[in-house]
């Protein structure tokens, strides 16, 4: 962030940061596939993601107010966190907070498709902060912390704070791209797409992992058993469901 601003009053600009992950998988049976979805549902349960969003705000500087956290039948969890820059303070008999209150939660949306072998499992991470809390910083652990093998991130600045002088500020700090707040050893791994309009203050960033590691996307089978055109023709399905996610619509016509 820098050298901080000074300000008239209070920072009243909201931060948001819209964090989505999909990792896709190759379950050759229906059984197959069922099994993956209960697999991904118990590692990635409200209690593991629930400590995933503590960690981040954490990082962030905030402080948890409330916890609030859901598993689903037949599958999917939720979890939100309502947080505040500085913890609440008791005086007296009063309770004194912050004006800074935010919130992040979380979501998870394990699915397969009904007629191939794939299953996908999608996470939704939010993160509004208000002040001079920034989410930004927390991005390589959210990516570290999920086999992301397509991200899609939207970042927006809104409202307006006043410097001592009442000029309007609708930024507090400088931001090209989503990009910069991502490690290169990360980026090295991705092919990356910036849409951003800066005049709204709105950053759109997406990644798709280059390299397919074909072992690790088969579920219960190890790929050394699998004939090379089995082999060549995963891949392929692999890399067009991927792809078909990363460009937000259906290329390869129906898979």
């Amino acid at each position: 962030m820098g050298e901080k601003l000074k300000l008239y009053g209070f920072n009243n600009l909201t931060k948001a940061m819209s964090f989505n992950i999909y990792d896709v998988c190759y379950a050759k049976t229906a059984q197959e596939q069922r099994d993956y979805i209960a697999y991904i549902d118990e590692q990635y349960n409200s209690q593991r993601l629930t400590s995933i969003l503590t960690t981040l705000t954490d990082m962030i500087g905030a402080k948890v107010l409330n916890i609030a956290r859901q598993d689903y039948e037949p599958q999917g969890a939720s979890v939100t966190l309502l947080i505040a820059e500085g913890a609440m303070v008791p005086q007296s008999e009063t309770q004194v907070a912050h004006l800074d209150k935010s919130h992040v939660t979380v979501h998870t949306y394990p699915e397969y498709h009904p007629e191939n072998s794939l299953a996908t499992f999608r996470v939704d991470i939010d993160l509004a902060t208000c002040g001079e809390i920034t989410p930004l910083s927390t991005l390589d652990y959210l990516i570290s912390s999920f086999d992301s093998d397509i991200i899609t991130m939207d970042y927006r600045v809104r409202g307006f704070t006043r410097d001592v002088n009442g000029r309007k500020l609708f930024l507090d700090h400088k931001i090209k791209s989503i990009q910069d707040y991502i490690s290169e050893e990360i980026l090295q791994r991705y092919n990356t797409v910036d849409i951003n309009i800066y005049d709204a203050n709105l950053f759109h960033t997406k990644m798709m992992l280059k390299e397919i590691d074909l072992q690790n996307y088969l579920f219960k089978t190890d790929v050394e058993e699998l004939p090379p055109q089995v082999r060549a023709e995963i891949l392929s399905s692999l890399r067009c469901e991927m792809v078909e996610i990363f460009n937000g619509h259906n290329i390869y016509g129906k898979r």
